[in-house]
């Protein structure tokens, strides 16, 4: 279905969700999340080998690796991390990710701006992954 559309000038796109749990290293003690990130670290691994994969068949295969956002499914991990504001004030921004931060990347991806772009993984975490050396 991607292929049958796909052109050299206005290519299909694969966009997967990792997370930067894939990218540094995850938490740790107590409360580690070994599993979630090797399996975001798979996915990233496996977006990069997809892009070179469908590409020939102009198929562009790029990830987004969010943060912190604050999400069911993050918000036990943030509480146990001081909550919210805590976790905001040790980005280098000052703030967790809100959803169009999300929506814009994908937006882009998804855009023409971007049909040169194949194996990326961008970062969306307010510079948190490269302001310090633990997620």
């Amino acid at each position: 279905m991607l292929e049958k559309r796909a052109t050299l000038d206005d290519p299909s796109r694969v966009i997967v969700t990792a997370s930067v749990a894939g990218i540094g290293i995850g938490t740790l003690g107590e409360n580690a999340t070994f599993g979630y990130s090797a399996s975001k670290a798979a996915v990233i691994h496996l977006t990069k080998n997809l892009a070179v994969e469908l590409g020939p068949r102009h198929i562009l295969c790029n990830a987004i690796a969010p943060g912190f956002f604050p999400t069911r499914m993050a918000n036990g991990l943030l509480k146990l991390q001081g909550g919210a504001e805590e976790v905001a004030r040790q980005s280098p921004n000052g703030r967790l990710g809100q959803a169009e931060d999300l929506a814009g990347t994908a937006v882009y991806l998804a855009s023409r701006a971007a049909g040169h772009v194949n194996g990326a993984v961008i970062v969306v975490d307010g510079g948190a992954i490269v302001g310090r050396a633990r997620l």
